[in-house]
């Protein structure tokens, strides 16, 4: 039995099924204040490089030096980067969009500043005795040193990309559940890290030391900080496992003990700040290595293992509470 072909007319066109499928792909409506918070992050970045730039002078920026307004942005943008997610779940606006672009704007912010960063801190102050105009980092400067450091920078921000790719593909969903752990650091941790290092340098240089001693301390942080970048970037890329601060300690009920722990940094941060954020952020680099040998102390689990029993039982009374919240009154 043959069947009468379609006219012609009714055939759907090429450029039509194109249509259609551009109309498919077409994006939905964006949820304006958590777009806005992503991008606030990504400016905070942009001008993070952009005062890093200027090396070792005076900004208008209450009068600070140029290297620390860089940092103490990228700190900034760090907050930005904490509450764009929160309001997102809050405001029931999650998207695929808003997690690529989370994801860019932290590879700017967490990865390419504090890399660059590191550079013209290891640019102003380690190459301080030699030609003014002389580059003594770069790929194809003479020093092996320079060299390394530039390498560094270059794992640091590669490293940074890989976590964020590692992190889109293996998380199942937006929800809290899903980011109270992490597998590797995370990008934000190890910018803070190099972050408050290099801001804790300047204050130091600034208020501790007289012309003698700022030469020698100069030194020791053009190659110590580099050395704790490459450690940051490796551990990006590692299977440590990292607490999220936030849904892990900072959410739901806490004990007496736990409120005294979260109280204590910051009051000392009033007195101490730039010393406690570098505490602060260098520990929690530190605590991944350091979970991992608390948790194997036979050496039976490994950096993946599934979470201690304490872990299980404060998801299992999660769990329970938000059952209780959704069943019908």
């Amino acid at each position: 039995m043959q069947t009468t072909p379609r006219p012609k007319s009714q055939r759907p066109s090429r450029r039509q099924g194109v249509r259609a499928e551009f109309r498919r792909r077409t994006l939905g409506p964006i949820s304006v204040v958590p777009t806005l918070l992503t991008l606030a992050n990504l400016m905070c970045g942009f001008a993070a490089i952009h005062y890093a730039s200027r090396g070792d002078v005076t900004t208008a920026v209450f009068g600070w030096n140029a290297i620390t307004v860089g940092g103490c942005l990228i700190f900034l943008g760090m907050f930005f980067d904490a509450i764009d997610g929160s309001v997102a779940r809050l405001t029931r606006s999650t998207s695929d969009l808003g997690a690529q672009l989370d994801s860019i704007a932290d590879v700017v912010t967490f990865g390419v500043a504090p890399a660059f960063l590191m550079l013209q801190l290891v640019e102003a102050y380690y190459g301080s005795g030699a030609d003014a105009d002389a580059t003594v980092v770069g790929p194809g400067v003479a020093s092996v040193y320079g060299k390394a450091v530039w390498a560094i920078a270059a794992l640091f921000v590669c490293g940074g990309a890989l976590r964020l790719a590692r992190f889109n593909a293996e998380t199942v969903s937006h929800d809290e559940a899903d980011h109270r752990f992490f597998k590797g650091l995370p990008i934000p941790g190890a910018a803070g890290a190099v972050a408050s290092l290099i801001v804790l340098h300047q204050h130091l240089l600034y208020t501790r030391f007289d012309a003698t001693e700022s030469l020698a301390f100069d030194r020791i942080a053009a190659l110590t900080i580099p050395v704790i970048a490459l450690l940051c970037g490796l551990g990006m890329v590692s299977n440590l496992r990292y607490p999220h601060v936030v849904n892990r300690y900072l959410r739901g009920a806490r004990d007496f003990g736990s409120l005294v722990r979260i109280a204590l940094p910051l009051v000392t941060a009033v007195w101490f700040l730039q010393e406690t954020l570098a505490a602060a952020c260098t520990l929690y680099a530190l605590s991944g290595p350091l979970g991992l040998l608390r948790r194997q102390p036979d050496g039976e689990a490994g950096p993946a293992d599934t979470m201690p029993p304490d872990d299980f039982e404060m998801d299992a009374a999660a769990f329970e509470m938000d059952a209780a919240a959704e069943e019908p009154k």
